[in-house]
């Protein structure tokens, strides 16, 4: 994926808002872009869901079909999650292979739902080091703005906590509710010119030197980071954007836990 070229005029301009506490789009630093999410949007789909943040746009689906655990969790199920950045989305992505972009936000979304012991995967287990329910989370990115990370993260767990195991369409009882445990959701922040900003959007991600997404649990606690780019965080930084991804992620959570279908 190639970098987009802003002009200088652009860069200026984002800065001097920046430092007024005002952004190109109306906001402030630390306000994210309005948020709507539609769950089980795709009906052939175990669980699904439509994100909009901004003016970026992703599609969620999950997939569980049967098959054998992995030998060192031979009473666990599986989880894959995989992350499809199309030339449709934005004029910078490139057809082809998974590139290290795609696979850096699947990675991403990936850890907090597992860091965030956010699935119970003993209950995905069929027959004990025979049989597991295998999930497949799958991100479709229709349109891009930045922060594919934190709507990418909303779409996952919106996706699996509306998802219902198919059990009965292979011989294996009743279908049941995928089960979670937990919500982790992430927060993402830049840094430009020494301030924290919030949920970035395309150009902001440009001029960004610094990148760090935080996700959090209902319960208080941090479960994953990720940091990206080249530039650096304070000790104070990273203790204010801790503080502001667990408020964020409880306002998230209860978006997520009233979106309509």
């Amino acid at each position: 994926m190639t970098k987009k070229l802003l002009s200088d005029i652009t860069i200026d301009h984002i800065r001097s808002m920046i430092e007024k506490d005002k952004r190109v789009d109306g906001r402030t630093r630390e306000e994210f872009r309005p948020i709507k999410i539609q769950k089980n949007y795709v009906a052939t789909a175990e669980g699904s869901a439509l994100v909009t943040l901004g003016d970026t746009k992703l599609l969620v689906g999950v997939k569980c079909l049967v098959g054998e655990p992995y030998k060192d969790t031979p009473n666990s199920g599986v989880l894959t999650t995989n992350a499809e950045l199309i030339p449709m989305a934005n004029e910078t992505f490139e057809s082809g292979p998974p590139n290290e972009r795609s696979i850096e936000v699947a990675r991403v979304v990936d850890r907090g739902i597992r860091e965030g012991q956010a699935i119970d995967f003993d209950k995905l287990c069929i027959t004990p080091e025979e049989e597991v329910w295998k999930t497949f989370v799958d991100i479709h990115v229709l349109d891009y703005d930045g922060n594919l990370f934190d709507a990418a993260n909303m779409g996952a767990v919106a996706a699996l906590k509306s998802a219902i195991i198919p059990a009965s369409r292979f011989d294996k009882g009743e279908d049941f509710p995928f089960p979670m445990k937990h919500m982790p959701i992430s927060t993402t922040f830049v840094k430009l010119d020494g301030y924290l900003v919030v949920d970035p959007n395309y150009d902001e991600e440009n001029v960004a030197r610094s990148r760090l997404t935080i996700a959090t649990l209902e319960n208080g606690r941090l479960c994953a980071m990720q940091k990206g780019l080249g530039g650096s965080f304070s000790r104070a930084d990273v203790e204010k954007a801790i503080e502001l991804s667990l408020r964020f992620g409880n306002l998230i959570r209860d978006q997520i836990e009233s979106a309509g279908e």
